[in-house]
């Protein structure tokens, strides 16, 4: 059986625009395939272990940087297990609000315990950064109150699709669907647009 892990970077719960958007992905991949596991991770109400020195200093021994001993040993265990959830997933859905141009923090803090060398990717000097994972799909997708794709640059910028674009590449996952409900504020017809968000969210979970 296939399963999903649908991560929600929002904290507004049925308030959230982005988290309607996905919840309306996840339940037609669910009806599209039953047999689909779909694992929710709040990233607000889960336990998410913080990247702290221990951390840092067990993830550069892969660089050659120090040894890995006991206490480092015992840190990474639990970075590795939080990864390991995430690797075991056969497809993604992000539910991201756009928070100061970029993305909330928890879900940053999420990426900075998932991103390891030897997990979930490699590096060479030749090279370079590749991503370990394959055959993953995502489904991304964004919200924001004022800015939009192509808006002059005093309502604001996209630190927020790029950023999790360029990571998901990183990580070796390629195959990435986005529906976008940008602006969510500034809009003649904000419930008509969050309507038509929607049905894009469920042609995206049947193609």
């Amino acid at each position: 059986m296939a399963k999903l892990l649908h991560i929600v970077a929002s904290p507004r719960s049925e308030s959230s625009q982005s988290n309607k958007i996905a919840n309306a992905y996840v339940a037609a991949r669910k009806a599209q395939d039953p047999s689909l596991v779909v694992q929710t991770l709040d990233l607000w109400a889960c336990d998410l272990p913080e990247f702290d020195g221990d951390k840092a200093a067990a993830k550069m021994t892969f660089f050659g940087v120090g040894e890995m001993d006991g206490q480092r040993q015992t840190a990474w265990d639990k970075v590795v297990e939080v990864t390991q959830n995430f690797i075991d997933a056969d497809e993604y859905v992000f539910a991201v609000p756009m928070w100061n141009g970029g993305v909330p923090y928890k879900l940053k803090q999420y990426i900075d315990i998932i991103t390891q060398p030897g997990l979930t990717f490699g590096f060479t000097p030749d090279d370079g950064y590749f991503g370990l994972l394959s055959n993953k799909k995502a489904a991304v997708f964004y919200s924001s109150g004022v800015f939009a794709p192509g808006v002059d640059a005093k309502y604001g910028s996209d630190y927020h699709s790029t950023y999790l674009n360029w990571w998901l590449n990183v990580v070796g996952i390629t195959d990435i669907g986005t529906v976008r409900f940008q602006p969510s504020l500034v809009t003649a017809d904000p419930q008509g647009d969050l309507e038509q968000a929607i049905e894009r969210a469920k042609e995206l979970a049947a193609s």
